[in-house]
């Protein structure tokens, strides 16, 4: 479940599916590219993602990953392009988009987090990229988004270990702007889209368009590489077992093939 709240000079997306930690849904896919769309009303100052039932987004749901494993090479990669396809909606937003990250976010979670112009994370929230631990491979542009934000180490750790790094950890780094303490996120990105909304609105638009144009050509490249890495992963032994393991709620052994 998911939807939009206008409050006038801002939209407000928000992503429930509680009993889920906000996965990825066919509700937030609509909920986000509406308010793009509605964004580009002038009386539109800012919008805010955020979440209602206390985590931000577990990203994609792995149950319908082995539904996914089932489709054709073109179907797989149809089906990524949705995604990439809401990453590019919000970066291409004509006013500034303020990520409010309750509990945490993981997966396609973070890649929609760092799609965001500014990124406001509680305090205990955490940021994991677990792609690894199911036999896969980020997307989103999500090794885009990490590669830009952090030194080339912490994003390989981030990747490669698949571990939960805390939201302090990244404000130090730069990546997440504010830490509050848990349940004030939403308090301060609204006191963000304030101060946005009394700016001058054409100018933060061609604001945001000269600092996206400065990645555009690395990052169009990047969704294309992963989406092609994705379409492969879901499909091989490793995904198989990744998968299988997390469900089982027991640890993956990738020593082993699982054709």
């Amino acid at each position: 479940m998911a939807w939009i709240e206008d409050k006038g000079d801002r939209l407000i997306i928000w992503n429930g599916n509680e009993g889920r930690r906000g996965a990825l849904s066919p509700e937030l896919y609509d909920a986000i590219n509406a308010a793009m769309d509605q964004a580009r009303a002038p009386r539109i100052r800012a919008v805010i993602l955020t979440s209602e039932g206390g985590f931000f987004c577990a990203g994609g749901d792995l149950n319908t990953l082995i539904e996914r494993r089932k489709l054709s090479s073109p179907d797989r990669r149809a089906r990524i392009e949705l995604l990439h396809d809401l990453i590019r909606a919000i970066r291409a937003c004509p006013v500034p988009v303020i990520a409010a990250v309750e509990g945490g976010a993981a997966g396609a979670g973070v890649s929609l987090a760092l799609a965001c112009d500014m990124v406001v994370a509680a305090e205990d929230a955490k940021f994991t990229v677990a792609y690894v631990k199911a036999g896969l491979v980020p997307d989103g542009g999500l090794t885009a988004s990490l590669a830009r934000a952090l030194p080339r180490q912490m994003a390989m750790e981030m990747c490669l270990m698949g571990r939960p790094v805390a939201a302090t950890r990244l404000a130090e780094l730069g990546v997440v702007s504010a830490c509050p303490e848990a349940g004030a996120t939403f308090a301060l990105a609204m006191e963000m889209a304030d101060h946005i909304a009394r700016g001058p609105r054409t100018a933060q638009g061609v604001i945001r368009q000269m600092v996206a144009a400065a990645y555009d050509g690395p990052e169009a490249d990047q969704l294309s590489r992963e989406r092609d890495a994705m379409v492969t992963a879901v499909a091989g032994h490793e995904a198989a077992e990744g998968i299988a393991a997390f469900l089982a709620k027991r640890k993956p052994n990738f020593e082993t093939e699982h054709e």
